[in-house]
C-alpha cells in the first residue's frame, strides 16, 4: 500500500466508545489531553464532517497531525484548505498548510511525547526518543498541517 493511502481504521472500542465520548466531552468544552472537534467541508458534498482530533502546539504554532495516517478529515482539508476546531461553544476557524515529510521530525516527535500512551500503536513502534531516521521513515504516513487561526 502506498504511503498516500495508508489509514488505519479505529478499532471496535475507539470507533464506539472513545471518540464519542472524547467528542461529547469537547462539544460540551471540556478538553481532554487537547482535544477538539475538527470540522472540515466534505470534499464532494461540502456537507461540514466533524471528528475529534488532538491539537498539538510548538512553539505557540498549532499544528493537526493525523495518527491515523490518511483518512477522511486529511482528504477534506486538503481540498478545503480550511475549517473550524470547536471545543465547546467556541469556534476557531483556521487555514492549513500542509508540512513537508522532511519538516515533520520534531512535530512528530512532540506529538508521541504528548500522546503516544493514545495513538503509539499507530506508529509502527517508533516513539518519541526514535531517531531521526527512524521517525522520518514513518512521516510520510502521517500528514500534519500547520494551523493559521482566522483573526
Amino acid at each position: 500500500m502506498s504511503e498516500e493511502r495508508h489509514y488505519q481504521q479505529p478499532g471496535r472500542i475507539q470507533q464506539r466508545f472513545l471518540n464519542p465520548t472524547v467528542a461529547f466531552f469537547t462539544r460540551h468544552g471540556m478538553s481532554l489531553a487537547g482535544s477538539r472537534v475538527l470540522q472540515v467541508a466534505g470534499r464532494s458534498s461540502g456537507q461540514p464532517r466533524r471528528t475529534p482530533v488532538n491539537l498539538l502546539t510548538v512553539d505557540g504554532q498549532p499544528y493537526l497531525v493525523s495518527a491515523r495516517g490518511h483518512g477522511q478529515w486529511v482528504r477534506n482539508l486538503r481540498v478545503a484548505g480550511n475549517g473550524e476546531l470547536w471545543l465547546g461553544k467556541r469556534v476557531e476557524r483556521f487555514s492549513a498548510e500542509e508540512i513537508a515529510d522532511a519538516d515533520k521530525i520534531e512535530l512528530l516527535r512532540a506529538y508521541l511525547n504528548r500522546w503516544k500512551w493514545e495513538v503509539g500503536a499507530f506508529f509502527d513502534g517508533v516513539g518519541p526518543k526514535a531517531s531521526d531516521e527512524e521517525i522520518l521513515a514513518i512521516a510520510p504516513k502521517h500528514p500534519i498541517f500547520r494551523v493559521t487561526i482566522d483573526k
